[in-house]
């Protein structure tokens, strides 16, 4: 009998053999891989002995051709009520109230941490000469910094009220014809995504811990960032982590943490990917790292993503690529990336089997180069596949 996942006083996760999850099928594209990535994560499910009483919620196109609203308070009672949720990609609504669609879900539901793991698939066209080298999962704060959206546009009375104020209380002199955005960065915000990121490095037995940050320029935000990222080590995993500072590199058997300015971290992780493990940095820097590590590892077609609030037990486990609406209905795009954050989404609720057995199984699909046509184009001698068939070959495979 399907149920409801509920969470324990230490943030742990109760979750029935049948569980209620709610999902949004996405806009565009949509309407092709959610089914697709929804017939792999049933059959690996099933293979386990669990099955998922799927639930539509709406959000996006289809929610306002039905309801007159982008984002239904509906939508969010049900993600809030069931703990954990899925989704396609959505279409930001023009000269509508929402900057994003996806960026709202986020704040409204403080899900703090945009969880981006990175890694490589064999057989994947890669413009990079050691994909495998590239293994890293990222700590995207998901809930401060420019993405906050405390800006004011330029030439209207606001921005000239914020150009006085700066001028009057700081001696700031900003130019007559400029925008103003206001970029917050605080300890809570940054210590609860830094603490999330160690947790997982333990739990995962990985060795390193990346602090990137534009700190040199940016001293009191990103800056901060940095410092109160090695505070939370000596105060809070000192047992377990060291600072580089702490140990002048050489952590013995603990967690290596270190920092990285933003624009050196973006090249090394290109020259130098082995030497990144776990990353955590504020929202724009996770924005351009975690779609220039896709890149490296054959886009974002393939990667996946969840937005969790680690202590009040939500998560949203989402598509990270647009909703392509040419291609719409057409049965043909790659369902890699709703997919695997299904996978995710089976890892964060204890499936752990279920989910290494859809990994191997997209792992033996593309290396038999069986494969839909984004790939098919880059591969000598691959099959050619639509969205549904690729989904039914990984099935196969299981």
């Amino acid at each position: 009998m399907a149920d409801k996942i509920t969470i324990n006083a230490d943030s742990s996760l109760n979750v029935p053999d049948e569980p209620i999850i709610p999902f949004i099928e996405g806009d565009g594209i949509g309407v092709d891989i959610w089914p697709a990535a929804r017939s792999v994560l049933d059959a690996a499910a099933a293979k386990h002995g669990k099955s998922i009483e799927w639930i539509e919620v709406l959000a996006g196109e289809k929610a306002f051709n039905e309801t007159g609203d982008w984002l239904p308070q509906a939508t969010i009672d049900s993600f809030n009520e069931h703990l954990i949720g899925i989704k396609g990609p959505l279409t930001t609504p023009i000269g509508g109230g929402f900057r994003s669609l996806n960026v709202a879900i986020r704040q409204i539901m403080d899900l703090y941490v945009c969880l981006r793991p990175v890694r490589w698939f064999k057989g994947v066209p890669s413009p990079v000469k050691q994909p495998e080298l590239v293994d890293m999962v990222i700590f995207r704060e998901n809930t401060e910094d420019i993405y906050a959206g405390l800006e004011v546009e330029a030439g209207t009375p606001e921005a000239a009220k914020m150009r006085e104020m700066l001028l009057d209380g700081f001696g700031w002199e900003i130019a007559d014809d400029a925008g103003i955005g206001v970029k917050p960065i605080s300890k809570t915000g940054s210590q609860r995504l830094q603490r999330a990121a160690v947790q997982y490095a333990v739990r995962r037995g990985r060795k390193r811990v990346h602090w990137v940050h534009k700190g040199n320029i940016m001293k009191f935000t990103e800056g901060a960032f940095r410092n109160w990222g090695y505070d939370l080590i000596r105060e809070e995993f000192s047992d377990v982590a060291v600072g580089w500072d702490d140990c002048g590199g050489d952590p013995g058997d603990k967690i290596l943490v270190q920092d990285a300015i933003a624009d050196i971290a973006l090249q090394q992780v290109l020259t130098r990917p082995a030497e990144f493990d776990v990353i955590a940095t504020m929202n724009l820097n996770g924005d351009y790292l975690s779609d220039a590590l896709a890149a490296q590892v054959g886009g974002i077609g393939i990667a996946p993503g969840a937005n969790i609030n680690y202590v009040t037990g939500h998560g949203v486990f989402e598509a990270t690529h647009g909703t392509a609406p040419k291609y719409a209905g057409q049965d043909k795009v790659n369902p890699s990336s709703v997919l695997l954050s299904g996978v995710l989404m089976f890892e964060h609720l204890g499936w752990q089997e279920a989910a290494d057995d859809i990994v191997r199984a997209v792992e033996a699909t593309i290396g038999d180069k069986v494969v839909t046509y984004d790939f098919a184009r880059m591969l000598d001698g691959a099959t050619e596949v639509k969205c549904s068939e690729f989904a039914s070959a990984i099935i196969d495979r299981l």
